[in-house]
């Protein structure tokens, strides 16, 4: 990797491609505190990753108008129910036409629900074991989902802990594009060395900047998209 250079060079070149750095600023995701990560209830975690999951490789709008029907479907997302769910109830969601009728999406409904009600037995709540876990280890925390969960590699997770709130980076296409450009990322982002690369530029800047590293991350693909 070369020398981490200052971010000045892309949060300048990001407010000049946003009209001006208040237009920039007024775009940063939202971040959610300690507390609020503490009190999200497991239900909401369930339904989230698996929104996630269903948006991957679809048209998100899609997914998003159709989810109040899949919360009906999936009568709320309970994870102590769904991770011990009867099969036909799996079978009958791959013919129910209130949502996107994916078995390979649906059925890792009770695995994640697993992981998350597992993670809650030690923690109290995912909500809460997302509070404790140190935010300049993304790469650790991305590894647990892929490896715990189901269909929770590449984006996934990330989009997923983005909503949640939870301040962590995006390897998008831009983000990927802005720190090749620097020669600050030499491995395929799907790779732990490459997720490593993007986690050390990140840290650094967020370090020096005291920018949240998901702000960090947008304000990235700003400077080149």
């Amino acid at each position: 990797m070369a020398k981490i250079p200052d971010f000045s060079i892309f949060y300048d070149r990001a407010c000049e491609r946003k009209g001006g750095e208040q237009n920039m600023l007024a775009q940063m995701p939202t971040l959610a505190s300690d507390e609020q990560l503490m009190q999200l209830t497991d239900d909401r975690v369930l339904s989230l990753l698996t929104r996630c999951i269903f948006r991957a490789g679809f048209v998100w709008q899609v997914i998003d108008n159709k989810w109040p029907q899949f919360e009906q479907a999936f009568s709320g997302f309970v994870p102590l129910y769904w991770q011990q769910v009867p099969p036909e109830r799996l079978e009958a969601l791959a013919n129910d036409e209130r949502i996107v009728r994916n078995f390979q999406k649906i059925i890792t409904v009770p695995i994640n629900a697993r992981m998350i009600v597992e993670v809650g037995e030690e923690y109290g709540s995912f909500g809460r074991f997302l509070a404790q876990w140190p935010n300049s280890d993304q790469v650790g925390l991305l590894l647990l989902l892929k490896k715990n969960g189901a269909r929770l590699g590449g984006n996934t997770s990330q989009y997923a802990l983005r909503m949640l709130g939870w301040d962590g980076f995006v390897t998008s296409p831009d983000v990927v594009r802005a720190l090749a450009n620097y020669r600050l990322l030499d491995a395929s982002v799907t790779s732990q060395k490459g997720l490593r690369q993007v986690q050390t530029a990140i840290n650094h800047w967020h370090e020096k900047t005291g920018l949240p590293r998901s702000h960090i991350s947008r304000i990235l693909s700003y400077s080149v998209g």
